[in-house]
């Protein structure tokens, strides 16, 4: 990769519309103006396109490599709640019958759900940044 600084370029390329505008006088400044934001919005284009396709790859990657889920928030918590759901269920259908059952079931099954969407465990990030070539 190159060492300069991204900006060189558009560093140069400002120097020159400024450099041309103090030759040409007033009667070009608006082409000058145009032709320097162009090149602007592709310098701009370019790094958008490079970021996407780079996202784009990152996702492609992790559908193929999934990070290993480690501990007991890992693999092991749907089994962990299956056996914790045998006591569970006697305690709910004791103490509450078909209600307790239920009530019971519906913890279970939400725990083993909230645990399967969770952000940390497939791989996204909270606030969904991915970092930027411009913050460097």
């Amino acid at each position: 990769m190159n060492a300069a600084h991204p900006n060189d370029e558009l560093k140069k390329d400002l120097g020159a519309a400024l450099g041309a505008r103090r030759d040409l006088g007033d009667d070009y400044e608006s082409a000058l103006v145009d032709s320097f934001l162009a090149k602007v919005d592709a310098k701009i284009d370019s790094q958008v396109e490079r970021q996407v396709r780079r996202g784009l790859a990152e996702q492609a990657v992790d559908r193929h490599r999934r990070p290993g889920r480690r501990g007991w928030r890992g693999d092991a918590l749907p089994y962990v709640s299956l056996v914790l759901a045998v006591p569970l269920s006697g305690i709910g259908a004791g103490s509450a019958g078909l209600t307790g059952l239920v009530v019971s079931w519906i913890g279970i099954v939400a725990v083993n759900a909230a645990h399967a969407w969770s952000p940390h465990l497939s791989g996204r990030r909270r606030d969904g940044s991915a970092g930027s070539d411009w913050e460097k």
